[in-house]
């Protein structure tokens, strides 16, 4: 990791114990002790672009900076359709619970060495679960269409929100039967065991665990944004440089953990 700046990390402070963060891949998540609410991703495509480190520092809750791979920070535009939402040990939500989604998303690291997911948006074509999402735990949910169609191996995703500007985004994809390696750039970015957002003025972090990604070859066929820009982020120039496909996975989340009051910026 470079150093010589607070955003690219720096030599450690002697009068500072050294905190080693986790392992880049870790081969599983920790356990949960307590599962929040439970769910099932299917149909994931994932687009990054490099990011700029100073502009994603000003949009990340306080105590966490922007996570690098081999210098670089990243954008990204993930499509999915998320099934069985469930809280607890409960039965999963009828019809409620079935919903397209597309969200924006950063790279975040906190003290503790916990790398995550930050979403500057996450666009839902059911009103409740927006409304729940946004009041029970700050994440920045926004009701939209989101559409999700196969035709023979090709994919496409769409949405459009419902208010305002009404920004969007489309990808058009080829999915092959064949698996696929996500290298190291794909595992930095997917191997993630939890989110950090910020609500009532305090940072937390929000756990999750699921079996390990599986993916597939896929070609890039087309592809339109209009919500990374949206998300305060600048417009992404060119192809994406890296684009995944995942047939998807069950996930469980655990309860919230309040980030150090005193942890607002570190190096």
């Amino acid at each position: 990791m470079p150093t010589g700046h607070p955003l690219h990390g720096s030599p450690p402070d002697r009068a500072r114990p050294h905190r080693p963060a986790e392992s880049l891949t870790p081969l599983a998540p920790r356990p949960l002790r307590r599962v929040l609410f439970r769910q099932h991703w299917q149909d994931l495509v994932f687009l990054h672009w490099p990011a700029d480190p100073f502009e994603v520092s000003g949009l990340l809750p306080a105590g966490t900076v922007p996570d690098l791979h081999e210098g670089r920070t990243y954008v990204g535009l993930v499509f999915f359709r998320m099934h069985d939402l469930a809280f607890g040990r409960t039965p999963a939500l009828p019809y409620l619970g079935s919903f397209g989604e597309v969200n924006v998303r950063l790279y975040s690291r906190d003290a503790l060495g916990r790398r995550g997911v930050v979403f500057r948006s996450l666009d839902c074509d059911r009103l409740l679960p927006v409304l729940a999402a946004r009041f029970g735990l700050g994440l920045p949910y926004r009701w939209s269409r989101v559409s999700r169609q196969w035709f023979d191996s090709r994919l496409l995703y769409s949405t459009r929100r419902r208010d305002g500007a009404r920004p969007g985004a489309r990808v058009w994809i080829d999915v092959e039967d064949e698996p696929a390696a996500p290298g190291p750039l794909g595992e930095f970015l997917t191997n993630r065991w939890g989110l950090h957002e910020q609500a009532l003025g305090r940072s937390y972090y929000l756990p999750n665990a699921h079996p390990a990604w599986s993916f597939r070859r896929c070609t890039l066929l087309g592809w339109d944004d209009g919500l990374v820009p949206a998300a305060g982020l600048s417009k992404p120039a060119g192809e994406p440089v890296s684009v995944l496909y995942s047939p998807g996975l069950p996930v469980r989340f655990g309860p919230p953990v309040p980030l150090p009051a005193s942890a607002t910026r570190f190096a």
